[in-house]
């Protein structure tokens, strides 16, 4: 189980999933599968920033739950840990 952290090109905006399949996930993502007016879509975040790995579901939805109810420069600072450039992972996970 994966939980991940998707931005835009310009990088203004965030979005937090979780999932257990990140290839497949980008790619419904990027090719605006499923509801066309989904937050992804809405705000083209197709570019995975950040992403963590867990062995179960529970703890990857806790996980999830704890990233969204952070303020925007904790996120920031969690992503420029492991990612400081900001460098769009895509290409890693495809």
């Amino acid at each position: 189980m994966f939980v991940y952290i998707l931005t835009n090109k310009t990088k203004s905006t965030l979005y937090i999933g979780v999932t257990n399949d990140l290839q497949r996930r980008l790619y419904e993502h990027i090719n605006g599968l499923g509801n066309p007016n989904s937050f992804t879509s809405k705000y083209k975040c197709h570019y995975l920033v950040y992403f963590e790995e867990y062995a179960t579901p529970k703890e990857a939805i806790a996980r999830e739950k704890e990233l969204k109810k952070w303020r925007r420069e904790k996120k920031n600072k969690l992503i420029e840990i492991e990612n400081p450039n900001w460098e769009f992972l895509n290409s890693e996970i495809e």
